[in-house]
């Protein structure tokens, strides 16, 4: 298992919410509402973001899964929160972490996302 990232909000996420938002965002969601997948798309490829089990989480491999899961929680209205609390976000185009005041440029959200889901290096 790897570092989950969860969509936080003030009110719970409704799955009929989240599908709406998905479908307004050109995302695709596949399952149910008791266990679902959020799916973009490179290319000619659906890559799956986030999971939808009682709320929406993601295991990021890539800044551009990331960048979507950014994409994702400014249509449902949330946060993307780190298991140790940071946060992620874009500001001002560019993709952020931060932690307890300190930020982390990952770079801007365009050309992250223009770049599509490679991989991070072990």
């Amino acid at each position: 298992m790897g570092y989950e990232l969860r969509v936080k909000r003030e009110s719970p996420l409704a799955y009929a919410e989240l599908a709406n938002a998905v479908e307004r965002a050109g995302f695709e969601l596949r399952g149910s509402h008791e266990a679902g997948e959020v799916f973009a798309r490179h290319g000619e490829e659906a890559h799956a973001v986030a999971a939808w089990r009682d709320g929406l989480a993601g295991e990021p491999a890539s800044d551009w899964q990331v960048a979507q899961l950014i994409r994702l929680c400014e249509m449902v209205g949330g946060s993307l929160v780190g298991e140790d609390g940071e946060v992620y976000a874009a500001r001002d185009g560019i993709v952020e972490q931060v932690n307890n005041g300190t930020s982390y440029e990952f770079g801007k959200m365009d050309e992250i996302l223009a770049a599509g889901p490679a991989q991070w290096s072990q």
